[in-house]
């Protein structure tokens, strides 16, 4: 074997010049569980937070903290301040004009997308679901926390839903670390609560209705509503 052969099947089979699966897998795993600690409120926009803390924070190897930095600084999560350390995103009224700019832009072109490709099965069983959490919703006599936790996911699945059904990987990646910014912005305590949640999925059975209808222009402007409804009504929350 020629001495070039061998030195590229040396770096070839050197996996100290790159990840392997289990560095790959571990870096997916912290981002994963940075995520989920947005979502559960245990990190908080403007907070300062060291690599060790996030490392105890995820149960993760301070290697895997280290290499999902960069994608958190990257989607506007995370930045690094000298002599501070790391801190999460500041939540403002520019953030927040900005994030619900990006999701205005892609969930209009995915709700144009979607009333072509959703089946008719798909949009009933949509709408059913969304019925069902408005019967309990209505039966409730008091605060329910799983009924709340259950509105929240129906609601932000269908938006996943749709941008995913563009079947465009970029922009479901974008639209995801952009959701993080919105979840930032707390957008799900302000958006179900127990007085917004009847309202929140009768908006979101108005552009079923449309999507079922097949009518675009109608799902886009009641969209559009649904929305901007959401952005005024954080706009109007005071922040810190």
């Amino acid at each position: 074997m020629r001495v070039g052969a061998l030195a590229t099947k040396s770096v070839a089979n050197d996996s100290s010049l790159s990840p392997g699966p289990d560095a790959v897998s571990q870096r997916v795993r912290a981002y994963q569980g940075f995520t989920q600690q947005i979502l559960s409120g245990a990190i908080l926009p403007g907070q300062f937070i060291s690599q060790r803390e996030l490392m105890t924070l995820l149960d993760m190897p301070l290697g895997a903290v280290r290499e999902m930095i960069p994608r958190l600084e990257a989607g506007g999560l995370i930045k690094t301040v000298p002599q501070r350390g790391l801190q999460i995103a500041h939540v403002d009224l520019k953030l927040i004009r900005n994030a619900f700019q990006v999701r205005s832009m892609i969930e209009r072109e995915a709700v144009l997308a979607f009333v072509q490709s959703a089946s008719d099965a798909e949009l009933e069983a949509i709408e059913q679901a969304h019925q069902q959490i408005l019967a309990r919703a209505s039966a409730a006599t008091a605060t329910d926390a799983q009924l709340l936790d259950d509105a929240q996911a129906l609601d932000w699945g269908l938006h996943d839903r749709m941008v995913d059904a563009l079947g465009n990987e970029i922009v479901s990646e974008l639209y995801r670390v952009n959701s993080l910014r919105v979840r930032l912005i707390k957008l799900e305590q302000s958006v179900i609560t127990p007085a917004r949640l009847i309202p929140a999925m009768q908006e979101h059975l108005s552009f079923i209705a449309a999507l079922r209808q097949r009518d675009a222009a109608q799902a886009a402007a009641l969209l559009d509503a649904h929305i901007n409804s959401a952005r005024s009504r954080v706009i109007n929350t005071p922040h810190p």
